[in-house]
């Protein structure tokens, strides 16, 4: 009898299941009726071809047109070459030494492969075909809802559609599907909901789009009610396990930080203050994502926050995503600090703390010394890389742990670094992207959310500008020339290129998730900092002092050129996205991103965000060979018309894929997350949370609902979560 934990070795045979297992992740019965159509296809309805990409791996519903076979002129064999066509558009299918006696012209079919281009028309070679006519597959080809699933290499949709078939027939599978429904019966009568098992079967065996519609309603809530369980849950873990109080204290450090700066505290900067003070001052360990605009001024709220901890006999850890960054966050505390940074030292205030920087490139003598400060308390305040999650870092009492861009780190990471406290401590969490409502609720839901929107007096304001060089070439000249005209004048510039040089290995650059599609042979490869420099130099910024930043330098090389970009000794940077973030040099003013198409909504958003951060105008002129109407140009003048972070991390959204959105720790079949859409079902979402919150405040919480407890221990599989024990 099929059960939904049955192995897919006992439906569909060992070959094809270790196909699916390897190529697809789909292991049981469970995991393939959960596995579904990525779109439908209909008889004679357009599929457009036309919108194919390089590189796209896809199934194409399609009519021959044409069938043509001969040898070939360079070996010995025959090459066959079919012409399919949707009605808009047309590809080639091509085979080598192999004809296809049934591709006869007029037959529809199923064709999937690799897309490819020669002579820039778009083919298949050697795809897997499935021909369709009156006679076969009749039920589907008369209905014609044809599910086009996701596929893989070794495993075609059509070998899907058949495993499902016999999965599906199976009275003994929809029977379970019904008991293993983990919506509880409440829930699906408050937002009438149909059942698991009808939804199931909709989905796999639609008629109408509407049937689509409905049973896609359905699985959503599965997914957003599970997701939101588990984060609930993890609040819920949090909210019982005491810390330590570490309440202000007047005329300590905190009170002196503020005396310090050199500049007036913003309205929003207080009020945000105020609250992680409060928070901070009670047992209960805080839990806080503080958002804002790229230069609100964070940092200073995070040492603020830092300064109480150290007041209250606690340590404070900051968690930077990069050792640039680290270093610089580093220097400028200590900088800040003064004698109070310094305690113990010569020159240092005993009424102070020690500021530490750990990183992973720190020398033998240098890591045991900070390892050894932090360790019996001597640093207050530390900050690092990764290298603080490593073993052998210990805390004398950590109090409060502050993670920078966090993005850049998965919630495994956090809770490595939290559990280096003796008792859980304070979390503070910070992000300069600012995030849509719908994915605070999904990837953040652990987390009660700050935002601080309001920027410093006295910033001079970028604007923004697309250079299109196809269209405009001579617009690329006039930008260096700009560059000249704000050196001129004692400002600085960067330069930022998507990758460090010709043979770099993957790794650093760009997240081109919204850029050209992976495998386009026909673009040129990404410009590189070690070639753009060089041209510099050599060209329109000759006789400027240029200079070059990437990942590929050592520590010290890396804090040294930006330490003489700071100090003004180099006029150009020109750097990969090593300094998308927190790197503040209030006299640049103009930034030059090459290739800028490559580049995500965020990270130019965040780029930008790197000039006029001092008191002169900034400008950021947006370089691009993709054509002003096209989607991507389209997308670059949007960016360049708005600084608005909350405005573009819409568009952000809009224009990448949910699982770079969730992140690598939350996507996918981590998350469960396949149709779940963060830009349209933000009221789901809600509904969703509002759901799990109050299931989980019931005596017995999770204990009433057993397929629903499944559903959220399946997702939290291998991560040790005992938290949700205590949910």
């Amino acid at each position: 009898m099929l059960a939904l934990d049955t192995a897919l070795t006992k439906v569909v045979g060992d070959r094809t299941a270790k196909a699916m297992a390897d190529e697809l992740q789909l292991h049981t019965v469970r995991d393939l009726v959960r596995h579904y159509p990525s779109r439908y296809a209909r008889r004679g309805e357009m599929t457009r071809l036309t919108d194919l990409q390089v590189g796209d791996r896809v199934t194409v519903l399609g009519q021959v047109r044409k069938v043509d076979t001969r040898p070939m002129k360079n070996r010995r064999g025959s090459i066959t070459e079919v012409t399919v066509g949707d009605g808009e558009g047309s590809m080639r299918l091509v085979f080598f030494n192999h004809k296809h006696a049934r591709l006869a012209v007029g037959a529809w079919g199923l064709f999937a492969g690799t897309v490819s281009s020669w002579h820039g028309q778009l083919q298949f070679n050697h795809p897997d075909c499935q021909l369709l006519d009156e006679s076969t597959d009749a039920d589907e080809w008369a209905t014609a809802m044809l599910p086009i699933y996701p596929a893989s290499k070794s495993v075609s949709s059509w070998v899907l559609q058949k495993s499902l078939k016999l999965v599906l027939d199976s009275p003994a599978a929809a029977d379970q599907l019904l008991a293993a429904d983990p919506v509880p019966a409440p829930v699906r009568r408050r937002h009438g909901l149909m059942a698991l098992a009808r939804a199931i079967w909709l989905k796999h065996h639609p008629e109408t789009p509407d049937d689509v519609e409905r049973a896609d309603h359905r699985l959503k809530w599965d997914e957003a009610l599970v997701l939101q369980v588990t984060l609930a849950a993890r609040r819920r873990a949090a909210s019982l396990e005491p810390g330590i109080a570490r309440p202000r204290r007047p005329g300590g450090l905190a009170d002196a930080v503020d005396g310090l700066l050199p500049f007036d505290l913003t309205d929003g900067q207080r009020e945000v203050g105020e609250a992680l003070a409060a928070e901070i001052g009670r047992e209960q360990p805080m839990h806080r994502l503080l958002q804002g605009e790229v230069g609100s001024g964070k940092t200073v709220v995070a040492l603020r926050a830092m300064a109480q901890v150290v007041d209250a006999g606690g340590q404070a850890a900051l968690l930077a995503p990069t050792e640039v960054l680290a270093a610089q966050h580093a220097r400028g505390i200590a900088g800040l600090l003064g004698p109070l940074g310094r305690a113990g030292e010569l020159d240092g205030d005993a009424e102070g703390t020690r500021v530490t920087l750990l990183t992973g490139s720190l020398r033998t003598a240098a890591r045991r010394a900070a390892l050894a400060e932090v360790a019996d308390g001597r640093a207050g305040i530390v900050v690092g890389t990764h290298a603080l999650l490593s073993e052998g870092v210990e805390f004398a009492d950590l109090g409060l742990v502050v993670v920078d861009e966090q993005h850049r780190f998965g919630v495994e990471q956090r809770d490595r670094l939290r559990a280096k406290g003796q008792r859980p401590p304070h979390v503070l969490v910070m992000t300069a992207t600012p995030i849509p409502r719908t994915v605070a609720m999904t990837v953040y839901g652990d987390l009660e959310t700050l935002t601080l929107r309001q920027l410093p007096a006295g910033r001079g304001g970028v604007s923004s500008s697309v250079v299109p060089v196809r269209e405009k070439p001579a617009w690329l000249g006039r930008a260096w020339e700009r560059v000249r005209e704000e050196v001129a004048q004692g400002r600085q510039a960067y330069v930022v290129c998507p990758r460090i040089g010709d043979d770099e290995p993957a790794g650093e650059g760009p997240d081109d998730a919204d850029g050209a599609p992976a495998g386009d042979a026909e673009r040129r490869p990404p410009l590189a900092v070690l070639d753009v420099a060089e041209q510099l130099r050599g060209g329109p910024l000759a006789g400027l002092r240029v200079e070059v930043l990437h990942g590929r330098l050592t520590a010290e090389e890396k804090e040294a050129r930006m330490r003489a970009f700071a100090q003004r000794e180099v006029d150009v940077l020109v750097a990969t996205t090593v300094i998308e973030v927190g790197v503040d040099v209030p006299n640049a003013t103009v930034m030059v991103v090459m290739d800028a198409d490559r580049f995500g909504v965020s990270q130019l958003h965040q780029l930008r965000g790197r000039v006029a951060r001092g008191k002169h105008p900034g400008l950021c002129l947006l370089v691009s060979e993709a054509p002003v109407s096209s989607s991507t140009g389209v997308r670059l003048a949007q960016v360049a018309a708005t600084t608005d972070g909350f405005e573009l991390a819409r568009l952000d959204l809009e224009t990448r894929r949910e699982g770079d959105v969730l992140g690598a720790a939350q996507s996918g079949r981590r998350s469960g997350v396949k149709l779940l859409s963060l830009l349209h079902d933000e009221e789901l979402i809600a509904a969703a949370r509002s759901e799990a919150a109050g299931l989980l405040e019931t005596d017995l919480g999770l204990a009433e609902h057993p397929e629903l407890a499944a559903a959220v221990a399946a997702l939290n599989a291998g991560d040790r979560a005992d938290w949700l024990e205590r949910a």
